[in-house]
């Protein structure tokens, strides 16, 4: 199976906004900082996330996201089809046309592992993966490399001037 960015990225950017977005709205601006993604692609992924229901946009000054519900209700199967990203391990994705328009040899194989992919995902929520210290350690390090560069910027704008 191939999960591409989309869907990586997807993963990744719900895991920081549920860490980040406890006490406060988190701007895409600082997932895209924190996760180095590009902040118009963030912008495409909230916009299908938001969609599905697993976001909320908060306006105005400290606005940003939020999840829309609690981070144990969102499993990550879930988050990867909000984006259309097929959980799909056959290379004719799922058509069974693999073959002269016919399901190949292995076609059943495929499917029966795009099916147990797709069930081990969905096992996982977001609020499980938050209570693993590993997720945990990490996002506090991408937070603290965040905080560095963005107190470098000003002096570096001082020696240009």
């Amino acid at each position: 199976m191939r999960l591409t960015t989309k869907g990586r990225y997807a993963v990744t950017a719900m895991l920081d906004l549920a860490f980040h977005s406890q006490s406060n709205p988190v701007t895409l601006t600082d997932i895209a900082t924190r996760q180095t993604i590009s902040l118009s692609y963030l912008e495409q992924l909230f916009a299908r996330l938001r969609k599905a229901g697993m976001v909320k946009g908060v306006r105005g000054p400290g606005g940003g996201y939020t999840l829309s519900r609690n981070a144990r209700d969102i499993n990550i199967a879930d988050i990867i089809e909000a984006v259309d990203e097929p959980v799909d391990s056959t290379k004719c994705g799922g058509k069974a046309n693999c073959h002269n328009d016919e399901p190949c040899l292995t076609h059943d194989l495929w499917m029966g592992l795009s099916e147990q992919i797709r069930a081990y995902l969905k096992e996982i929520s977001l609020g499980q993966l938050l209570e693993r210290d590993f997720v945990s350690d990490v996002a506090k390090r991408q937070s603290k490399h965040v905080e560095h560069v963005i107190e470098m910027q000003p002096r570096q704008e001082k020696r240009i001037a």
